[in-house]
């Protein structure tokens, strides 16, 4: 199994995870083979990307942080909460519940190493982001030694980040332009609407009302609403700032294509103590795939391979799955290289397969 962009998928692929709207419709069942009417359907529904089974990727899964059909539910139930005429408030308890299962599902993980690579719509984005925002502040949370409710107030605080954008427009959120200076500001107050509702909010904690507010500023500075400094910004916000980022930029927008992890990764470390807290980003990457299952990647030696198995110790060193050699050739039989125990080989690249 491997995930591909729906732009480069092919007629004939069979689809290896059934893909699902929001609402939980099923948009097209796993097993099923991909035809031109389908992928047209599929685009149509904003799907950009879908997971196959091939000959390359045979044998190979793709392991769930949390399971798809808890994410869906979750993301469903979130948009309910969230998508009221003129919000003014949310419903704290709702809210609870859904980070509380969530929670059970991430504490079902022996080894927790994240890998959230639902396959989502871009009209869904907001939702999506929201619920991946809660799992990757909750893990870092965890990492940090917080208590049960200090974890449970983060994570409401990391699902209901961004329910100040109920009150701006679609047409500025969805712009697949750059956006001008008015509507820039215009996105901004978001954070402050974020505020507000959570405030008027019964059983909403001071926490989570304080990471809408300051997930968007930076500890150089440069953030808003309040260009608040190093400590003035709560931990929790820090958190979200990062999981916030993290998720942003290995989703496809309307407006840019998704970075790969493990350019993020070194994207981020370079803002890191100007941008994000550092002790806040080493906890983390800690639990991050820099290089996911089913990831191409081209090796020092010039031969290309697939991610087949995650090394939680090492995560630049995966299990590789060799597909290609040097000179170029695709390779008659595949053979599977543990880079951990082979250290005269190493990735230098990512490569689209």
């Amino acid at each position: 199994m491997r995930k591909v962009s729906l732009d480069e998928t092919r007629a004939g692929s069979i689809i290896a995870r059934t893909i699902f709207s929001l609402n939980g419709m099923v948009l097209l069942s796993a097993g099923s083979e991909l035809t031109l009417e389908r992928i047209r359907y599929l685009v149509h529904h904003g799907i950009t990307e879908v997971y196959i089974n091939d000959d390359i990727s045979k044998d190979i899964t793709i392991p769930e942080t949390v399971r798809e059909e808890i994410l869906i539910q979750t993301k469903s139930q979130l948009k309910k909460l969230m998508t009221v005429p003129s919000i003014k408030t949310v419903d704290g308890e709702k809210a609870l519940e859904l980070v509380d299962r969530l929670m059970e599902e991430i504490l079902k993980n022996d080894q927790i190493i994240i890998s959230l690579s639902d396959i989502r719509s871009i009209d869904d984005y907001t939702f999506s982001h929201s619920v991946n925002v809660a799992i990757f502040s909750m893990m870092t949370g965890i990492t940090l030694e917080y208590k049960s409710d200090d974890l449970r107030n983060l994570g409401v605080g990391a699902l209901l980040h961004d329910i100040g954008k109920m009150r701006i427009s679609d047409d500025v959120l969805k712009k697949p332009s750059s956006l001008t200076i008015d509507e820039y500001n215009e996105v901004k107050k978001h954070t402050v609407f974020g505020y507000e509702i959570l405030k008027n909010s019964r059983n909403i904690n001071t926490t989570a009302q304080l990471v809408a507010l300051y997930h968007h500023e930076r500890i150089d500075g440069s953030g808003y609403p309040y260009n608040l400094k190093g400590n003035e910004i709560p931990l929790p916000a820090k958190i979200v700032a990062v999981s916030d980022v993290f998720d942003a930029l290995t989703t496809d927008r309307v407006y840019r294509h998704k970075m790969h992890p493990s350019k993020v990764v070194d994207y981020m470390y370079s803002l890191s103590n100007k941008h994000f807290d550092k002790t806040v980003l080493n906890a983390f990457f800690m639990h991050i795939a820099n290089y996911p299952v089913g990831t191409g990647v081209l090796l020092n030696t010039g031969e290309k391979g697939l991610v087949s198995k995650y090394n939680p110790v090492w995560p630049n060193r995966p299990v590789v799955r060799i597909l290609m050699n040097e000179k170029g050739m695709m390779l008659r039989q595949y053979s599977e290289m543990d880079l951990s125990r082979n250290p005269e080989y190493y990735i230098v690249d990512i490569w689209d397969v």
